[in-house]
């Protein structure tokens, strides 16, 4: 394994990474169907479903700084949106009786297909 320094940014649901010395991305993770490890105190890694034996570590300054990065990751992903924005959606819907997306004119389809997708 070897060990690199690299800045990163969290945008929606993609890692960016940096050289240190250089404002553009030198490459972006996809965090989908991905696993988000805690490895050691302030240590974390990345690895994906279809390839489990390709895995990327990232060290932080603290453990407070780990558990911080580890969440950020494992509510970035669409599914993890998704399930939020269902669970969401029922809970209006018991407290006012109405559907709040209908609002915005989303389609029976679409909110059928939205609520009914189970993990």
């Amino acid at each position: 394994a070897v060990l690199k320094k690299r800045l990163v940014k969290l945008v929606v649901n993609f890692l960016f990474y940096f050289r240190t010395d250089e404002a553009e991305p030198i490459g972006a993770l996809l965090l989908e169907h991905c696993r988000i490890t805690k490895e050691e105190e302030n240590v974390f890694s990345i690895s994906f479903i279809e390839e489990p034996e390709r895995k990327y570590c990232f060290e932080c300054d603290s453990k407070e700084q780990c558990q911080e990065w580890i969440e950020a990751l494992k509510r970035a992903s669409y599914e993890f949106m998704r399930r939020s924005l269902i669970f969401y959606r029922n809970e209006i819907q018991k407290m006012t009786g109405k559907d709040p997306l209908e609002q915005y004119g989303i389609s029976e389809e679409a909110r059928f297909q939205l609520g009914t997708h189970k993990q």
